[in-house]
C-alpha cells in the first residue's frame, strides 16, 4: 500500500502576515520620529537649561539642581497667577459665548451651517499679531466704539480708557481663541441625534431637561477637548498681555519670552517653561478625573 504524503506545516506566519501586522507602525514611524526630533530632543535640551548654570558666553554647566526652579517660584509668582487667572476666564468666557453659537450651528444652521462655520475660521486667515493689534485699535481712547460711546453718544466720560487694562487683555484672549472651542463643540453637538431630544419631550422633559441630561452629557468629548486646546495655548499667552494689557497683567508667557529671547537667561526661562508644562499637565489630570474621561472614550 502507498504511502500518504502529507502537506508541509508552515512554520510561522506569511510574509504577507507580518507586512499586514507591521503596516501600522511603518504608518507610525514618520510621526514619531517628527515628535522625537523637534519636541523630545529639543525638550530634553530645555530641561538640561533649567538645571544649569553659566550664561551664552562661558556656556553651562548642569550643576544647578532645582536652583533656577525656586528663584522662578520666588521671583515670578505674581505672573503664574496671572496666567492661571486669564488663561481659566478666557476659556470660560470662550465656553459660555462658543456654545450658543455650535448649538446654533449644528441645529439651527440648515443651508448656512457651512457659511457660519467658514465665518469662524475665517480669522485664522490673518496673523495672530494683526488680529490683536486690531483689537487694540479697536478698543482704543478714540477708537471706533469708545470714541462712539464718549463723543456721539455721551454714554462714558471722555478719561475713559481700555487700552492697557485687564478687560481689555481678557477680551484679546478670548477673542483670538474663541474658535478653538466652537469648533469641538461643533462636532459634539452635530453628531447628536435629534430624535433623542423629540424623545425627551415626548417623556415630558421640558426644554431645560433635555438639555441638562441629554446635550450637555453628550456635548462632554466638545466641552474637553475645547477647553484644552483654548486653556494651554492662553496659559502660555504672552502677545495679548504685551499688547492690550499692562506691567501688573503679565504673564508667564511675557517672562519665558524676555528670559529667552531678550536676556538669554535660559536656566530660569527654560525652569519657567517647565513649571509652566507641569502645571498645565496637573490642570489637564485633574480636569479630566473631575469631567469623568470614561464618558469621553465609551
Amino acid at each position: 500500500m502507498a504511502a500518504t504524503t502529507l502537506p508541509a506545516r508552515a512554520s510561522g506566519p506569511s510574509l504577507m502576515a507580518r507586512i499586514s501586522r507591521a503596516t501600522p507602525y511603518l504608518l507610525l514611524l514618520p510621526g514619531i520620529a517628527y515628535l522625537v526630533v523637534f519636541y523630545a530632543v529639543p525638550s530634553f535640551q530645555m530641561f538640561l537649561y533649567s538645571i544649569s548654570t553659566g550664561n551664552v558666553d562661558s556656556g553651562y554647566q548642569a550643576n544647578a539642581g532645582l536652583a533656577n526652579y525656586a528663584t522662578a517660584l520666588q521671583l515670578y509668582t505674581r505672573q503664574i497667577w496671572n496666567s492661571i487667572l486669564y488663561g481659566g476666564l478666557a476659556t470660560i468666557l470662550t465656553l459660555l459665548i462658543g456654545f450658543p453659537v455650535a448649538y446654533t450651528v449644528a441645529f439651527r444652521g440648515g443651508r448656512y451651517k457651512n457659511l457660519i462655520l467658514f465665518l469662524v475660521i475665517a480669522p485664522f486667515f490673518t496673523s495672530f499679531l494683526i488680529r490683536t493689534i486690531s483689537w487694540k485699535i479697536l478698543l482704543g481712547d478714540e477708537g471706533p466704539l469708545l470714541g462712539t460711546l464718549k463723543h456721539t453718544l455721551g454714554i462714558l466720560p471722555a478719561d475713559f480708557s481700555l487700552t492697557g487694562t485687564p478687560i481689555a487683555q481678557l477680551f484679546g484672549i478670548t477673542y483670538n481663541f474663541l474658535p478653538f472651542m466652537i469648533l469641538p463643540l461643533y462636532v459634539a453637538l452635530e453628531k447628536i441625534d435629534p430624535r433623542l431630544l423629540e424623545a425627551a419631550g415626548d417623556l415630558y422633559a421640558n426644554r431645560v431637561a433635555s438639555f441638562r441630561r441629554i446635550t450637555v452629557p453628550l456635548a462632554l468629548p466638545g466641552i474637553f477637548a475645547g477647553t484644552l486646546l483654548t486653556f494651554i495655548p492662553a496659559m502660555g499667552d504672552y502677545v495679548n498681555a504685551e499688547l492690550l494689557g499692562n506691567p501688573t497683567t503679565q504673564m508667564l508667557g511675557n517672562v519665558i519670552q524676555r528670559k529667552l529671547l531678550v536676556q538669554n537667561d535660559f536656566p530660569v526661562g527654560a525652569a519657567l517653561s517647565f513649571i509652566l508644562m507641569g502645571g498645565i499637565l496637573v490642570a489637564v489630570f485633574v480636569y479630566a478625573r473631575l469631567l469623568g474621561t470614561e464618558q469621553l472614550t465609551g
